[in-house]
């Protein structure tokens, strides 16, 4: 069986991953989700996640609805995992970029982030400085302008 997934190679550098973009409807109604009252948001979001369970952005968002550090570091963490099926099947192979100006890249991106920020408010620090590591690996410019570490 032969793998006829496109990768992009460059002669400036790794190849560049860019994940598939999800629907205009399920990503209609995530925002809505967000957008609900905060005794329904996370609820919605949960079923979204349980509707469209490889979709990172919805595990990260999730995450961010975590109502403890454990809650959201087991949501980033499975946002991350999915993230990286759904690369892989992208034509990833374990090294090249993954950058947070794809859209589509961002809620795997995001769902890294938060499992580095949350396994070190949970002590593990080895997986946290592993997680920014690979951040930056996998997005030279990271964190990205306009978010908490990137002003």
């Amino acid at each position: 069986m032969s793998d006829t997934t496109p990768v992009n190679l460059s002669a400036s550098g790794p190849p560049e991953t860019v994940l598939p973009t999800e629907g205009a409807e399920v990503r209609r109604r995530l925002d809505e989700a967000v957008a609900a009252g905060e005794d329904q948001r996370r609820a919605e979001v949960a079923a979204i996640v349980a509707d469209h369970p490889r979709w990172s952005e919805a595990w990260a968002t999730l995450g961010d609805l975590g109502r403890d550090p454990v809650e959201r570091y087991a949501a980033y963490r499975v946002g991350y995992h999915r993230g990286l099926d759904a690369l892989r099947a992208n034509g990833w192979r374990g090294s090249g970029y993954v950058r947070w100006q794809h859209p589509s890249n961002r809620g795997f991106l995001r769902s890294l982030a938060g499992l580095a920020a949350q396994a070190a408010v949970i002590g593990e620090d080895d997986e946290a400085e592993r997680c920014e590591l690979f951040l930056r690996q996998l997005d030279p410019s990271w964190p990205p302008s306009g978010t908490p570490d990137g002003r």
